[in-house]
């Protein structure tokens, strides 16, 4: 089968952009994987053949010329755009071409009942994918939308590459009853809604209370890197907070880490919080969107707790830091789960088998 995928992301690398990644590589390795972009940034990290376009808008003609002629040329089957402005493109494409779109979409959001919202989520899309049961629940709740044109397949994680970094980096893990300091790590773009800020206050009244030496260790990169970093500054904990930056590589941190926590005030199903339990972090997340409730069962392999709810949070970071068997028994139960049920090549099946059989 032949795939084009189309990402118009303007600038910075996400979690959307990093599951598309994942999903186009191992794609590649038996199908013809072609992607349309828009910022270097994200055309730099996919080793298949790319193409940049401008995405002005979702009438852009430009766009829409040059889409058709890369469809003609790969002989594409199936157009799948990752972002709303590709919905109309990618669908008006397919139309002239007589292929199909299956949007990918990864956010919860409900869709009124509107003439714009039926054309695009309906008459120009062949089918949905969308990676919680949630989501798919919601659109349901459009009257124009059809059950059989959605499809919930989970985020694949690349468990080959995670492996690969268990085998270099696990000696470097001591077993939490024997670790001197609890490490919490949170990843992600340091922006609003991310919930970075709520985190280091929570982080802050949770080193007040706990006898246990702590540190939290924040990856990634974005507009709030010195906010907060001053925020650490003036709470008085600067020396236990680590800024690493964006990192190519940040599974050595993940690996030596104990508590992966998930802070967002809006998250689709973050492929940082899968890659950090199936890596043996015991996860806690706040309830933003529908995915982390289809992964994360509160209290059996990590905790839930609504996004701006301290109290919790710290009482949930005690919790784990007082009792390394439940640190440990938590940590196990999350790898297990994610290595079940988000397998990449069970992923690849299921998209293959839809992309295959949902109507044209």
């Amino acid at each position: 089968m032949n795939i084009l995928f189309l990402n118009s992301a303007r600038r910075g690398w996400g979690g959307n952009e990093k599951s598309i990644q994942l999903l186009a590589s191992a794609l590649a390795e038996e199908h013809t994987v072609i992607l349309g972009y828009k910022s270097e940034l994200v055309g730099s990290k996919f080793a298949i053949t790319c193409y940049k376009l401008p995405f002005l808008h979702e009438a852009d003609l430009y766009t829409i010329i040059a889409l058709i002629r890369i469809v003609r040329k790969h002989r594409i089957d199936v157009i799948i755009p990752t972002k709303r402005k590709e919905y109309v493109l990618g669908g008006i494409v397919a139309r002239l071409c007589g292929i199909k779109n299956i949007l990918w979409l990864g956010a919860n959001r409900p869709l009124k009942n509107n003439h714009l919202h039926n054309l695009i989520y309906n008459r120009l899309a062949s089918g949905i994918i969308v990676n919680a049961h949630q989501i798919r629940n919601t659109l349901l709740q459009a009257p124009f939308m059809q059950e059989a044109n959605i499809r919930v397949i989970y985020n694949g994680i690349d468990t080959r590459l995670l492996n690969a970094s268990l085998r270099e980096h696990k000696a470097e893990r001591p077993r939490p009853e024997f670790s001197p300091v609890l490490t919490i790590t949170a990843m992600g773009r340091l922006d609003r809604n991310k919930g970075f800020d709520f985190l280091l206050r929570s982080f802050e009244a949770f080193i007040r209370t706990t006898q246990r030496p702590a540190q939290l260790v924040i990856i990634g990169d974005g507009p709030l890197k010195n906010e907060y970093q001053q925020l650490a500054l003036q709470l008085g904990i600067s020396g236990q907070i680590t800024f690493t930056g964006f990192l190519q590589d940040p599974y050595r941190h993940l690996i030596s880490s104990d508590i992966f926590a998930s802070t967002s005030i809006s998250e689709g199903l973050s492929i940082a919080l899968l890659e950090a339990m199936y890596l043996g972090n015991a996860p806690v997340s706040t309830l933003a969107g529908g995915g982390v409730t289809e992964i994360i069962h509160d209290g059996i392999n990590g905790f839930l707790l609504n996004y701006g709810d301290q109290s919790t949070l710290v009482s949930i970071l005690q919790k784990l830091s007082d009792n390394p068997g439940l640190l440990e028994t938590m940590s196990q139960k999350a790898s297990e789960t994610v290595a079940e049920r988000y397998c990449m090549q069970k992923i690849i099946a299921e998209i293959i088998d839809f992309c295959r059989t949902c109507p044209q």
